[in-house]
């Protein structure tokens, strides 16, 4: 469905230092800074190599400037996974920010990837704020990207591009929340767009191919309208991406009733194939961040434990 006052979902249209210049801290009510003050738009960088040595992974390569930073690696479990959380001093985007995070992940190496706290997009008047994620994924190579919400206030306006290269052995699991900020008036939807766009290439031997192109536009229509035709009146959206040559039609349809124990309406896309590793969207839509985060908590769950013996993921973060 496509309109300039709806949600555009399409699974899949092709078959360190902290040297950052200063910004002002985000208070609990959000409001953009005061018109007298010129805000200077923020950068970030962050750039990890993950290698594997005797079976536990590491950062052979780290680097990372302004506006982006991550927390030591530790360790969830004895299977080797490395995680990383990514940090954002200034606690939230603005107008004009644009954030680059360059993640590779050689053969054989495992990396858990995570953020440690909500992205918040606040008012953005000059310019949306971006971000882009450039992921290359080496044979038999592992990530788990397991962000925590995106968060969008008033007035913002937001993209995010995730470009991926993997070869047909390579896993990857991405799951993602999206949500409305609080509004002072209590309307929903306040935001002005979301535009998140991933991009999925394979890498065989006959050459780079397109898995996947998957594009979502949430444009909230004016007046704060909602209902049919516009989220189907739900106001969160999760979205879980898997690509891995263990992908099917079996473990799509298990994964689908998965999510029949929560409240949500959920539905569940295959790729094509390309050279043995198929890809797999699921779409979920709710009123709760809780719900969801239950619901995509569970599918990634079931892959870990099938597919690497490991336990639910618990990211205590406070």
């Amino acid at each position: 469905m496509t309109s300039s006052s709806s949600v555009v979902i399409s699974p899949w249209a092709a078959s360190a230092d902290e040297g950052g210049r200063a910004r002002f801290a985000v208070p609990t009510t959000p409001r953009p800074p005061s018109s007298a003050t010129a805000y200077r738009p923020v950068r970030g960088r962050l750039e990890l190599g993950i290698k594997v040595h005797n079976g536990k992974s590491f950062a052979a390569r780290q680097f990372h400037e302004g506006a982006l930073r991550v927390l030591r690696p530790h360790y969830l479990d004895d299977s080797g996974q490395v995680c990383y959380v990514v940090v954002n001093p200034g606690g939230a985007y603005l107008g004009a920010d644009l954030f680059d995070l360059d993640i590779e992940v050689q053969d054989d190496a495992d990396l858990l990837l995570t953020t440690q706290s909500a992205t918040k997009v606040y008012r953005t008047p000059e310019a949306f704020a971006e971000q882009r994620m450039v992921v290359r994924l080496g044979e038999r190579a592992r990530l788990e990207l397991v962000p925590d919400q995106l968060i969008a206030y008033r007035e913002a306006s937001y993209r995010q591009r995730t470009h991926v290269t993997l070869r047909p052995s390579s896993s990857l699991v991405m799951a993602e929340v999206v949500t409305p900020g609080w509004s002072p008036d209590g309307a929903a939807f306040q935001y002005e767009e979301l535009r998140l766009r991933n991009e999925i290439h394979v890498e065989t031997n006959a050459g780079r191919q397109l898995l996947a192109l998957d594009n979502l536009l949430i444009r909230p229509p004016s007046g704060d309208v909602t209902g049919v035709g516009f989220m189907e009146g739900f106001s969160h959206l999760g979205s879980l991406i898997v690509v891995d040559p263990r992908v099917d039609q079996a473990l799509a349809d298990e994964l689908h009733r998965a999510t029949s124990q929560r409240d949500a309406l959920a539905g569940v896309s295959l790729s094509r194939s390309i050279d043995g590793t198929t890809g797999l969207v699921l779409r979920a839509l709710s009123n709760s961040t809780g719900e969801l985060d239950l619901l995509l908590g569970a599918c990634t769950a079931l892959l870990r434990e099938r597919w690497h013996g490991q336990e639910p993921l618990n990211l205590r973060k406070h």
